[in-house]
């Protein structure tokens, strides 16, 4: 075999493992028509868009979503951005008309707070529980009531059967 021929193997074999790798890779959605001639500002519009959900993927920032939501988000961002606002003032906008699920990390304030603080508080609760049952069930396995003298008569009349 030759060493054309030992390459062409190679990458006959290769193209089918390598193609999902190549693909799997995040593509920007973002259409160079929507880009920012200034590079400062275009750069604040996607430091903005990496906080804010694709309310059609759900867990994809804006930036990645092909969405047709998405693409209108991202031209409101850089639209907010050319009028003057800064970046919180964007959000801000943003949030006040989608609601806060548009954020990809939640504020952790007012109703939030409760949703943060639950998980680590029920686990918390949850060990506490487990310890004071296993301490019970031990206390109770060492100083448990024994059988009196007639129970004790009665179990070894059964045993002697």
């Amino acid at each position: 075999m030759t060493n054309l021929a030992r390459i062409a193997l190679i990458l006959a074999l290769l193209s089918p493992v390598s193609l999902p790798i190549l693909l799997a890779t995040p593509a920007l959605a973002v259409q160079p028509d929507e880009m920012l001639k200034n590079p400062k500002l275009e750069a604040r519009a996607r430091e903005i868009s990496k906080g804010l959900r694709c309310l059609v993927c759900r867990n994809e920032d804006i930036d990645e979503s092909n969405a047709a939501l998405a693409h209108d988000l991202r031209v409101l961002v850089r639209k907010r951005i050319l009028a003057g606002d800064t970046n919180s003032q964007v959000v801000n906008y943003i949030v006040a008309r989608y609601g806060e699920y548009v954020l990809l990390k939640p504020n952790t304030r007012g109703a939030n707070l409760i949703l943060w603080i639950a998980g680590p508080a029920m686990l918390v609760a949850g060990a506490v529980i487990a310890i004071v049952t296993q301490r019970r069930r031990r206390r109770a396995g060492e100083s448990g009531p024994g059988l009196d003298a007639e129970e004790e008569r009665r179990l070894a009349e059964i045993m002697r059967e």
